[in-house]
């Protein structure tokens, strides 16, 4: 398929939706009549982004750009109170299921932790939206990310790829983040591809994958409309955008230059007051604390600056995109029998992905080979750029281009989750509250109203079998099919109320429970019971725990039986207190290869402790890690030098050796002090150190791992490829006390 990009902004598409233009909508290139049109069930569109915050686009209070969702939600409804599940793989595994995610067997991400709940898989006890939908006539397409299989190998296991769940045609990213320019586990349908040899799609410009996404979903529904017109279509479009990286193209990072110069505070409070004057938060609600104050260094605000132009262009290049999807549903004469669902995935991230560590200029020439149109992209971060120049990552490194790897860090996903509290992980309402808007001309009577009451990701696979007419499975091929968990939410579209008892969520143990106007909620798995009134506090501010004994009691009562009901207990981590898990010895000798479940881990929760280890370098790979993305650490060499990450409660630090390391056995190490303090060495000597911001507050979930790094990922390397290339001879782990 050659690409024809088209203009940035399709003004005739909007136009139509604002004018009702319901008969050219429907005297479309398909040939299909009016009447053939409303007899027909809908076709269906779910949109999902990714890490982005409830106040991002421009129609639930943001400067950001989105006049293609902004005409939408004007022509439709705003949901305030809709939820998804904090993380990105347990809200897919929820929105394509319409269950809670650990239902689906993805109660934590794509590892298997040995538990009904936390397989890392979709399970074969949930059927997704395209298993149900197929059945009733309708064609099945998905763009975008996936990331709800443990396997992305070529040769692996496939059984929970989008073609063996259901759908007709794929076209995305299996596992989840990576390259906008170069993405890794890149797939047509079933067959992995490299964006730079892929002789269906070639565009005219840069490939970019948020274009890449749109243009394929775009040709998905013309080429159903061809083939199959008197057929409903079902299409999900799961963009990366706004994850890290961050990466843009110059016109839209030219665009949104200097608009963020004020800062967190500034663009914070233009978006509350924003907020409020349309409605979606009430005066008596006021804005969280700020998280970040904002730096008078003139080099670090630049840079601070240059994150957020790049983070509000990559959402201004999705909303074109999706520009282009409800132009082609216009083209096909379909629009105005589309139910239309954009939503998001999770809240801001506040992880500190590649900002850490030492700044690293850009080369004056490339310092690797050029790589191979056809080679496949296998690396999360890609160590260097098709042209051969290296993937920088660090402290004051501008972000945008593909030889970046930056995040945009905790102070603007504050601003991206105004006015709320917390972030991604956490499932305070700035962790799981994401705009929902609904575009369906054919049955929603009011246009560009708002609905205020609570709704989650498991309501669209009950709207979505109510308004197909297909039949929801009690078994599939002799196997139990889990009952729908959600409400549907059709009612809501005419403006009836719906019932529901209540709203659930667990994710690494921060957990919470909603019904009615009252919330519970928690963070971590020793974490306090916080209650708030929801119609008074929605910025959960007034923690009324203490002064309402008895509603705590009862909504914590229904939060432990259903957490036994939907597996989300028992947790991987069992039930004993996480910082007691662990071995208690303060000494561990240990050989390549070598893997320590949790309970025989080194007990690093809030001691110091020093890594060894006798190696020689061949190449990049990890040497030890021990946790995953929340808590851990890892020793690892990256470009050919040694590095250490630490995770503290999803802040990561990373620190980078000055210079490469001799070739030949040798001693390499790192250590985390009391007080925080990180350091590397190499030959018996230090040679960097940084502020990690305190230690390891508790035990880390996940195992050990010598050699390789195989569950939650610590540093900052791919899933795929991260064995150490070299030999080990020897680690040693030592605590600077014995745990008692």
């Amino acid at each position: 398929m050659a690409n024809s990009l088209p203009p940035a902004r399709r003004s005739p598409f909007r136009q139509a939706l604002g004018a009702g233009a319901v008969a050219a909508c429907l005297a479309g290139v398909s040939g299909v009549s009016a009447q053939d049109a409303d007899r027909r069930p809908p076709d269906i569109v779910v949109i999902l982004s990714d890490d982005m915050g409830y106040s991002d686009i421009g129609c639930y209070g943001g400067e950001i750009e989105t006049p293609v969702l902004d005409g939408l939600a004007a022509n439709g409804l705003r949901f305030t109170q809709f939820y998804n599940t904090a993380r990105c793989c347990p809200t897919r595994a929820s929105l394509l299921t319409g269950l809670y995610p650990h239902q689906a067997g993805m109660g934590h991400m794509t590892g298997n932790r040995d538990l009904e709940g936390y397989q890392g898989n979709l399970n074969r006890n949930s059927v997704t939206l395209a298993e149900v939908l197929r059945p009733a006539g309708y064609g099945t397409y998905m763009v975008g990310k996936w990331h709800v299989a443990r396997s992305a190998q070529p040769d692996g296991d496939k059984g929970t790829w989008p073609l063996q769940r259901g759908f007709d045609r794929y076209y995305g990213t299996i596992q989840g983040a990576g390259s906008f320019f170069d993405p890794h586990t890149l797939t047509r349908d079933n067959t992995p591809i490299s964006a730079y040899a892929d002789p269906e799609y070639a565009p005219r410009g840069t490939f970019y994958y948020t274009d890449a996404i749109s243009d394929h979903g775009a040709r998905f529904i013309r080429e159903h409309c061809q083939t199959a017109p008197q057929r409903p279509l079902f299409l999900y479009a799961a963009y990366t955008c706004a994850h890290w990286p961050m990466h843009a193209l110059p016109e839209e990072m030219e665009k949104y230059r200097g608009r963020y110069a004020g800062g967190y505070g500034a663009i914070r409070e233009a978006r509350h007051a924003r907020m409020k004057t349309l409605g979606l938060v009430r005066d008596g609600w006021p804005l969280t604390p700020q998280a970040e104050e904002w730096s008078e260094d003139p080099a670090y605000r630049a840079w601070e600056e240059r994150c957020m132009e790049v983070y509000a262009a990559m959402i201004d290049r999705m909303d074109q995109g999706i520009g282009r999807l409800v132009a082609e549903l216009e083209r096909q004469g379909r629009l105005h029998n589309t139910l239309l669902f954009f939503l998001q995935d999770n809240g801001g991230c506040a992880e500190s992905f590649g900002r850490g560590g030492n700044f690293r200029p850009r080369p004056d020439a490339p310092t690797f080979d050029p790589m191979p149109a056809a080679e496949i992209q296998t690396r999360m971060v890609p160590r260097q750029t098709r042209d051969g120049y290296p993937v920088r990552q660090g402290r004051l490194v501008m972000p945008g281009p593909a030889d970046t790897s930056v995040g945009y860090g905790r102070g603007w996903a504050n601003v991206s989750n105004t006015p709320f509290r917390e972030y991604k992980h956490w499932v305070h309402e700035g962790g799981i509250s994401t705009p929902l808007v609904v575009h369906w001309p054919a049955g929603i009577p009011s246009k560009g109203t708002f609905v205020h009451e609570p709704g989650h990701l498991v309501d669209i696979m009950a709207t979505s079998v109510a308004v197909s007419g297909a039949r929801y499975p009690s078994t599939v091929d002799g196997r139990a099919i889990r009952p729908m968990e959600g409400v549907d939410l059709r009612p809501l579209f005419a403006g009836r109320p719906i019932q529901r008892q209540a709203i659930y969520w667990e994710h690494e143990g921060n957990r919470a429970v909603r019904v009615g106007k009252w919330k519970l909620v928690a963070k971590g798995h020793n974490g306090p019971w916080e209650l708030y009134d929801m119609e008074a506090d929605r910025t959960e501010l007034d923690n009324l725990a203490t002064a309402q004994p008895a509603k705590t009691a009862e909504l914590a009562s229904l939060w432990d039986a259903w957490a036994l009901r939907a597996h989300a207990k028992p947790w991987p981590w069992g039930q004993i207190q996480p910082d007691n898990v662990g071995s208690n010895q303060a000494r561990f000798v240990l050989k390549a290869g070598e893997k320590l479940v949790r309970e025989a881990c080194p007990r690093v929760g809030g001691t110091p402790f020093r890594v060894s280890a006798e190696v020689e370098i061949a190449g990049d790979g990890v040497i030890l890690a021990q946790g995953g993305s929340s808590l851990g650490y890892a020793l690892y060499v990256r470009n050919g030098l040694l590095e250490a990450a630490v995770r503290r409660k999803d802040e990561g630090t990373f620190l980078t050796a000055p210079g490469p390391l001799p070739p030949g056995r040798q001693n390499v190490g790192m250590a985390l002090l009391r007080g925080g303090r990180l350091e590397i060495s190499a030959g018996g000597q230090v040679v960097a150190t940084a502020e990690a911001g305190g230690l390891i507050q508790s035990m880390p979930l996940d195992g050990l791992l010598v050699g390789g790094d195989d569950g939650g990922l610590v540093g900052r390397y791919g899933k795929d490829g991260n064995a150490f290339a070299g030999t080990i001879h020897e680690v040693c782990v030592e605590l600077e006390k014995a745990p008692k």
